[in-house]
């Protein structure tokens, strides 16, 4: 008799990175919605925090989500008053999205949650293990991008 598990072709690494994926945003849905938001609203705020003043299309790019969808999630973001838009000076016709005083305090209350998040995803691993997973992840999206 054979051993299924011995047979078994273990998942690819494009299934395995979804399951990371979703299992991350759900818990990340979870963090956030005390606070009203949305991981993928969480996500667009920490892009800000990072590249304040970007155009919709850039913000949509950065935070993982469609041109079409990003109108809808900085509308929302923005009667929170967590975003405001301004006019690109270089640009009159372009409107700027730009993370407010209220923004930077959301994000702030809940930066030490998402940190013990990230810790408990990789906490089976060393200090070592961590950088060169935190390295592959960064050449796989380079690879790909």
């Amino acid at each position: 008799m054979l051993d299924t598990q011995a047979t078994k072709t273990p998942p690819s690494l494009l299934y395995m990175v979804k399951q990371v994926e979703l299992v991350v945003r759900s818990h990340l849905d979870e963090l956030v919605r005390p606070s009203g938001i949305t991981a993928l609203q969480y996500t667009a705020l920490t892009v800000l925090e990072r590249h304040d003043g970007l155009s919709a299309a850039q913000l949509a790019r950065d935070s993982f989500v469609t041109a079409q969808s990003i109108a809808d999630l900085v509308r929302s973001l923005e009667n929170r008053e967590l975003v405001r838009r301004e006019r690109n000076p270089r640009n009159r016709r372009e409107l700027l999205i730009l993370l407010t005083d209220a923004g930077r305090e959301l994000l702030a209350r809940h930066e030490e949650p998402v940190r013990e998040l990230e810790e408990r995803m990789v906490r089976e691993l060393t200090a070592h293990q961590t950088e060169q997973f935190r390295q592959a992840l960064s050449r796989a999206w380079h690879a790909l991008s």
